[in-house]
């Protein structure tokens, strides 16, 4: 038994991941306003044994044409933060993490809400800080149009120690005055049973990294490929000495999302059943805005990608994405029919064996902490890695049996803030 064993992460998206989960005849369509669908994902993550369960969030729509905003798999949903404080009285050890984004929200009453939902769940809950990228979102606050890359990282580095400090009762008697925020007053509630929330981030250009050196606990990322994934591990663990901080105090966990099956014919046969559901207009579509370019469909579908500006907004995904359409010599149908079903993130389609295989790989080849699992639909994706992968990790001794703590911070192993 080795004493490192890989972290997993249950990420929830109402339908599922796959942007044709809906379609799915086994999907739940009206699950993004179920809370017992909910329950149920978050009682299946529990009961094997996950870290956390992680929910994304955007203050907008998906895609600024509503027609094919309403085909995607995540078109309704709950405000995660009230989800998850509606979760956290139906589980008892599972971690709780909620997106939340520094550009539209103020320290004080981001804080506040998270450490009341690390209170209410004895010690479960994280914060992921995002900056937003999407120009969708900036209307919706009375902004007349998205901050520049530099200058919404700025504001989150800002954010984020003023949130630090309230959470560890530091804010002192003269408060916080700085560029962007002044706050006067201390919180209202005592430290969490963790220390503070455990902290999240995904932001993977040289700034976001940067931030999350300085502040992260735990980094989302997206990789295609083990270079990749084992470069931006490198790079990021090699980034904290600079802030008096050890290798393993950061946990990296690129997202992972898994078809299985008990045959590798039979898990092909679900993908591309899957594959077969989406319709081109909202693939392209959702490729479109991760490019952060108006409309694609401009473009010959068969032909290859145009040369692109730098995005000001998703900059990591914009480059993952290039790169692969280059490498894989990929046409804009093709790589919106990939990109699809797990929006960048690394896909793999085989048996409970052939995917903890490639887990494992990663895992113990320096390129991985665990993982963010991102099933295509739900429940049966999630159900499949539950009884399928995990007896398997857990027979090769990489994943627990039970969990040994009572905190989100307990399940990472990461050290309690002094």
């Amino acid at each position: 038994m080795t004493a490192r064993q890989i972290k997993l992460g249950a990420f929830l998206w109402a339908t599922g991941h796959h942007i044709a989960a809906w379609r799915h005849p086994q999907a739940h369509v009206k699950a993004g306003i179920d809370i017992d669908h909910y329950v149920a994902l978050a009682r299946t993550a529990e009961a094997a044994k996950f870290d956390l369960l992680f929910c994304e969030d955007a203050a907008g729509l998906r895609e600024a044409d509503v027609s094919i905003a309403s085909q995607t798999s995540r078109s309704i949903g709950f405000e995660p933060i009230s989800l998850l404080s509606a979760l956290a009285v139906q589980t008892s050890r599972i971690g709780l993490v909620s997106t939340a984004s520094t550009s539209y929200n103020e320290p004080y009453g981001l804080a506040r809400t998270f450490l009341s939902l690390d209170q209410l769940s004895g010690g479960r809950a994280g914060w992921n800080l995002v900056t937003s990228a999407s120009p969708i979102e900036a209307a919706n606050f009375g902004a007349t149009g998205l901050r520049p890359h530099a200058d919404r990282y700025e504001r989150a580095r800002e954010f984020a120690e003023v949130v630090t400090r309230l959470w560890h009762g530091k804010l002192g008697a003269s408060g916080h005055d700085g560029q962007s925020f002044s706050v006067c007053d201390p919180l209202d509630l005592p430290r969490s049973p963790q220390g503070a929330p455990v902290m999240v981030q995904a932001g993977a250009s040289d700034v976001g990294r940067d931030l999350a050196a300085r502040t992260a606990d735990v980094v989302f990322t997206a990789a295609q490929t083990f270079a990749e994934a084992k470069a931006f591990y490198d790079d990021l663990k090699g980034r904290l000495a600079a802030y008096g901080r050890e290798p393993d105090d950061i946990k990296i966990m690129p997202g992972v999302a898994p078809v299985v099956a008990e045959t590798e014919a039979e898990a092909r046969a679900k993908y591309e059943e899957l594959q077969e559901l989406i319709p081109d207009d909202v693939g392209v579509a959702l490729l479109s805005s991760y490019l952060s370019i108006s409309d694609l469909r401009r473009y010959p579908l068969d032909g290859p990608l145009p040369e692109l500006p730098e995005s000001e907004g998703m900059k990591s995904r914009q480059a993952l994405v290039i790169e692969q359409s280059r490498r894989d010599g990929l046409s804009i149908r093709q790589l919106a029919r990939h990109f699809a079903g797990a929006r960048g993130h690394w896909r793999i389609v085989g048996t409970a064996v052939q995917i903890a295989d490639e887990l494992q790989a990663r895992f113990e080849g320096g390129a991985a902490d665990g993982f963010n699992v991102m099933p295509s639909y739900f429940p049966g994706e999630l159900d499949a890695f539950a009884t399928l992968v995990v007896p398997e990790l857990q027979r090769r001794g990489l994943f627990r049996r039970d969990y040994e703590g009572r905190t989100l911070r307990d399940h990472l192993g990461l050290k309690q803030p002094v």
